[in-house]
């Protein structure tokens, strides 16, 4: 397991070097481990070596995970998509959903989120390219989902999060990430709110996303091998 510790060693390395050629603060940048498929251990190995924030997709892999991890004190992060079924465990058990794309699975989030706990991170999941394949709403409707969203209990509306079309262009990367950008300020403006979170860039963009803005980049094969 040293080779995760390396690994995140060299991806620290990337965001260090990012952020300055961005001239930006090291530490207004997140680094979130995508841990999806990996088994407990792994994310053992990555805690041990400093990381605290993990992302999971698959819910009842996740739950299983922080179940057998339950004495760390790890930020869970929900990133995968959501059947509406589903939001109950999510409510309870995480400290940030980023893969939020309409009002139904909003509304249920906020309604079961327990009293007790600290009003649930939420990022809306925006469909950047416009791509059939992908969850998340339309940059048109993005509004009214925000307002939407804004007026639930249990609730914090943080940001945005994006998956553009993959892409070894950093022209194209960036592209995109500037869109996603645009969008979160023309939010703020209009709505007069203060949203702090960008959720964007991975493993292969995530230089073109700290240029343009992101405050959270989800690192998963880079930091511990592909994916089983």
């Amino acid at each position: 397991m040293h080779k995760i510790a390396d690994k995140l060693m060299q991806v620290e390395a990337r965001l260090q070097q990012a952020s300055q050629l961005a001239h930006r603060q090291r530490d207004s940048i997140a680094l979130l481990a995508v841990s999806k498929t990996q088994p407990a251990a792994s994310l053992q190995a990555a805690f041990d070596a400093g990381q605290r924030d993990f992302g999971e997709n698959y819910l009842q892999e996740a739950l299983d995970k922080k179940h057998l991890l339950a004495a760390m004190p790890i930020c869970w992060h929900f990133i995968g998509p959501i059947q509406s079924n589903k939001t109950r465990p999510i409510a309870e058990q995480f400290d940030w959903v980023h893969s939020v794309d309409r009002l139904k699975v909003a509304q249920r989030l906020s309604a079961q989120r327990p009293e007790a706990l600290s009003p649930l991170n939420i990022c809306l999941q925006v469909n950047i390219d416009d791509e059939a394949s992908k969850s998340g709403v339309a940059p048109a409707e993005l509004k009214a989902l925000a307002q939407a969203v804004l007026a639930l209990p249990r609730l914090k509306l943080r940001g945005l999060m994006v998956i553009p079309k993959p892409s070894d262009d950093p022209a194209q990367q960036r592209a995109a990430f500037t869109k996603a950008r645009q969008l979160q300020d023309q939010l703020n403006q209009t709505l007069n709110i203060e949203l702090d979170t960008l959720s964007m860039g991975m493993s292969g963009d995530l230089e073109a996303a700290i240029a343009e803005g992101a405050t959270i980049v989800r690192v998963g094969t880079d930091i511990f091998g592909a994916r089983n």
